[in-house]
């Protein structure tokens, strides 16, 4: 099979991928959760018109003059509004947040006010509107201020609890299994044994994936066995998976058995083998309504393919507005090869020039092994199939990495 483009690969990843079931939550537990609908303010913020300040709520008219004497006929305070109306020559103290009285339109800051008993002496002038906040400058009843697709934040909560919403409409989190395949594997705190490498491609994977909203299933290390491997796609299937991702085993050598498993299993695949560095060796397909992603084992291509494949799926799949990373302009930090038939992904330190300008480095090291690399970069520095080589100052795209 040749080797697929990345956009074309992007596009079969995402083929057919519609947003999941919707479902009501409450509103402590919409973090970072998908809006299914769309949002509506159920009241009109402020209801009514409020004081921005603790001071004496007037006819502007009667406070128009320094040393203007006005009678206080009342208080407001938040939550006890005044029952009566200000008239000429009058004025209720009145505290922020504080309904402004009928008759009156504009506060004047107590900082600005000499009290004597019932009497008030202004010095400084009123104005119409100061120190008011008016009905409905926040939002209106009816108004839509959050929007399907929308991810929603902790600023989005406040706005939806200031609406009157108690529970919003949400997608279903897409449900990520993760199965990583290897005889060479060994977890975190073990002592590995000669020909044997930490296990190390999970725990990212599952981060990204969680970071994104979705929930994961982890399903441990098969074995260099089919037998092994299969069990473990099965167990992808029978835990309800949305997404399969597997980890290493993607290539064709004796003991790479994913695709095999995958196939015994009637997987229908979409690709295997992508023009891109790192992760040329990938897979995907579908089983049923479990769409599967197979990455390849080396820790550096396991974690560029699942940033660039596996989240705009989890995005989709959640029903985000915007699925796609966004590209940057930067410029080269220094002089960089021409590249060849492989879209690469070079691993880069981001840096902001005094002048505002954005510059991409790449490391110095860019095998699909080193780790120490991968974590020390902040950006994915993208150079075209067949790109010429380029010099240090010439433009450049980046993606940048989580943070």
């Amino acid at each position: 099979m040749a080797l697929m483009p990345v956009s074309d690969a992007l596009t079969a990843v995402l083929a057919g991928a519609e947003p999941l079931p919707e479902e009501m939550v409450a509103l402590d537990q919409a973090f970072h959760r998908v809006l299914a609908r769309d949002v509506a303010a159920r009241r009109t913020q402020p209801p009514q018109a409020m004081s921005a300040m603790d001071g004496y709520a007037v006819r502007a008219a009667d406070a128009a003059k320094v040393d203007a004497q006005l009678t206080v006929i009342g208080e407001v305070a938040a939550g006890r509004p005044f029952a009566g109306t200000v008239g000429a020559g009058e004025a209720v103290r009145i505290f922020t947040g504080g309904v402004v009285p009928a008759g009156a339109d504009a506060v004047v800051i107590q900082e600005d006010t000499v009290a004597d008993g019932k009497r008030i002496a202004i010095k400084e002038a009123a104005v119409t509107g100061r120190h008011i906040r008016p009905a409905g400058i926040d939002f209106r009843e009816g108004e839509v201020l959050l929007h399907k697709g929308k991810r929603l934040t902790e600023r989005d909560l406040a706005l939806a609890a200031g609406m009157n919403h108690p529970q919003l409409a949400v997608r279903r989190r897409p449900k990520v299994a993760i199965l990583a395949t290897g005889d060479e594997l060994v977890m975190p705190g073990t002592t590995p044994g000669p020909g044997q490498i930490v296990y190390s491609n999970g725990y990212a994977l599952h981060a990204l994936a969680r970071s994104e909203g979705a929930d994961t299933i982890d399903l441990g290390i098969a074995a260099d066995t089919l037998a092994a491997t299969t069990a473990g796609i099965r167990r992808a299937r029978e835990s309800g998976a949305d997404i399969l991702i597997t980890t290493g085993g993607a290539s064709v050598g004796d003991h790479d058995l994913v695709q095999q498993a995958l196939r015994d299993e009637g997987i229908s695949m979409a690709f295997w083998k992508i023009a891109m560095r790192p992760g040329k060796p990938m897979m995907n397909g579908q089983l049923g309504p479990m769409r599967v992603i197979g990455l390849p084992g080396n820790p550096v291509s396991s974690y560029v393919c699942g940033f660039l494949f596996l989240v705009p799926l989890i995005r989709a799949l959640a029903g985000r507005s915007v699925i796609h990373h966004r590209r940057e302009r930067a410029v080269l930090g220094r002089d960089v090869g021409a590249n060849d038939q492989r879209e690469d992904y070079l691993r880069a330190r981001l840096e902001l020039r005094d002048d505002g300008t954005l510059t991409a480095l790449p490391v110095d090291h860019q095998d699909s092994s080193l780790l120490a690399n991968l974590a020390a970069a902040q950006a994915l520095l993208v150079r075209a199939p067949f790109a010429p080589k380029a010099e240090a100052g010439s433009p450049c795209e980046v993606l940048r990495l989580p943070v």
